[in-house]
């Protein structure tokens, strides 16, 4: 079994790493593997404490029955763009990309599998997460490529490893961010004290550089489009939380569960107002850039219209501002 490591898990101890790709398998069963001389990475054995890199190609060998794979289901999949190397599809909030933390069924990988079969999808993210190359968060919509072939996987993880990869969000943040465009570059690390958390207060978290500007000003919120240099985990829900703006909606970095606007309280969204609006890219093969634009979600889009409509904001304002995203 070969995994290859993304920029998202760097940093990670091997034995960590393992058991997040592998949930079946144990830590104890794990370092039973090491120990065994079963788990080699980029050819050589490691001790669990070793903290993986970008790029990285983890192998093992487990001389019992591999775990299952993960079954196909008939879920609907908004394809952007497709051909016999890669695919781009619009995630849609709700959604976990792979099998994990208990959750089985419902994938982005189920549907993949459903639509391509495990013969049309790159293996060398295993039998639960064959052809990820990325992920966004369960309650994160928007644009994801993935690989079809070994070949797509392999170049693809290579650019998304040296920054090639241009992604660009849209996010609605709780709170007006001062002036019209900046950089955010605090590094991001595990909270320590809840472990479902990033943090950006801790000396020893990792780089991370997110770019933003303004495209519209609310009483009390701020559309945004943010471009990511890096790609921690919960890097932009982590870095305007920092900034005391979290996004709309995501209540475990502060956002509250119903926002208040022109003062009448919102029903709750329900999702995270953060959307993958855009993915550019060279094709893995023929190296030609690829630029795939993934639409704002209805419910996006009938929100910020509602939260205009009580802050009395002219509609042509929402209208200027929604017609990139639409």
């Amino acid at each position: 079994m070969e995994f290859i490591v993304t920029a998202e898990d760097a940093g990670q101890r091997l034995d960590v790493y393992l058991v997040a790709q592998l949930p079946e398998l144990s830590r104890s069963r794990i370092k039973g593997l090491m120990d065994e001389g079963r788990i080699e990475v980029d050819g050589r054995a490691r001790k669990a404490s070793h903290h993986v890199e970008p790029g990285e190609v983890v192998r093992l060998e487990i001389p019992e029955l591999a775990p299952p794979g993960v079954e196909p289901e008939p879920i609907p999949l908004d394809v952007l763009y497709e051909d016999t190397d890669i695919a781009v599809v619009n995630k849609p909030a709700g959604m976990i990309v792979h099998p994990g933390a208990g959750v089985r069924s419902g994938t982005l990988v189920a549907a993949l599998l459903y639509r391509y079969g495990v013969e049309g999808l790159s293996s060398i993210g295993g039998p639960l997460r064959p052809a990820i190359v990325h992920r966004l968060d369960k309650e994160t919509s928007g644009a994801m490529v993935v690989a079809r072939t070994d070949a797509a996987h392999r170049s693809l993880v290579e650019d998304f490893r040296d920054r090639l990869v241009e992604k660009t969000y849209v996010a609605l943040l709780h709170g007006e961010m001062k002036g019209n465009a900046g950089t955010v570059d605090l590094p991001v690390a595990r909270d320590l004290r809840r472990r479902s958390r990033m943090t950006a207060r801790r000396r020893e978290g990792r780089e991370a550089r997110t770019d933003w500007r303004k495209r519209l000003r609310l009483p009390g919120f701020s559309l945004i489009e943010a471009r990511l240099h890096t790609g921690r985990t919960h890097q932009i829900r982590v870095h305007f939380s920092a900034l005391g703006c979290p996004v709309v909606g995501d209540t475990l970095y502060g956002a509250p569960r119903q926002e208040r606007a022109g003062g009448q309280l919102l029903p709750p969204l329900g999702r995270n107002f953060l959307q993958a609006a855009r993915l550019a890219f060279a094709h893995p093969r023929t190296k030609k850039r690829i630029e795939i634009r993934a639409p704002l979600p209805p419910e996006l889009a009938v929100y910020l219209r509602t939260i205009g409509c009580a802050t009395k904001t002219e509609d042509a304002l929402i209208d200027a501002a929604l017609k990139e995203f639409l």
